[in-house]
């Protein structure tokens, strides 16, 4: 199994989860990866957002979304593992989180469904990932027919000052 330290949290600053109980993934795919985030650290999720470029930004940042009046910075997730960007073509859904008091929208490609799994079958991340990935992974799910690399989001919001 994994460490402590690597225990799937709740997503809302309690404690780790018993590895015998279950939790809801968002799942979702990027560059035809299947990820999951827990369900309790999205917010929602959302679609055809208008996202203004912002100048001199980090190329992690893709820009910002006007939610209902609220100004929430989009991070391009598959910037920041390391993927080629999207198609030009491609719609990209955001999942919105939040961080230290802040909302963000992590850009995607798709979101397929909420599985609920037993975290005592969650295995540690595979060496054979990239560094990048492990970084951002708290471990991986063997699904009837996917690898389904679990991601952290508050990792993946830690941008760089």
């Amino acid at each position: 199994m994994f460490s402590d330290t690597n225990k799937i949290h709740r997503g809302d600053g309690q404690h780790p989860l018993d590895d015998r109980q279950e939790q809801g993934f968002v799942t979702l795919t990027l560059a035809d990866q299947l990820c999951g985030v827990p369900v309790l650290a999205v917010r929602e999720v959302i679609t055809n957002s208008k996202i203004v470029r912002v100048p001199l930004a980090p190329s992690e940042i893709a820009g910002n979304i006007n939610l209902r009046g609220r100004i929430v910075t989009a991070v391009d997730t598959r910037c920041r593992l390391g993927l080629e960007p999207a198609p030009d073509t491609a719609d990209r859904v955001a999942l919105v989180a939040e961080s230290e008091g802040a909302l963000y929208a992590l850009l995607i490609d798709q979101v397929q469904e909420v599985l609920s799994l037993r975290l005592d079958m969650i295995e540690e991340t595979p060496s054979n990932l990239s560094s990048t990935w492990r970084q951002f992974s708290t471990g991986v799910f063997r699904l009837p027919e996917r690898l389904m690399v679990v991601l952290d989001i508050d990792r993946l919001l830690a941008l760089p000052a």
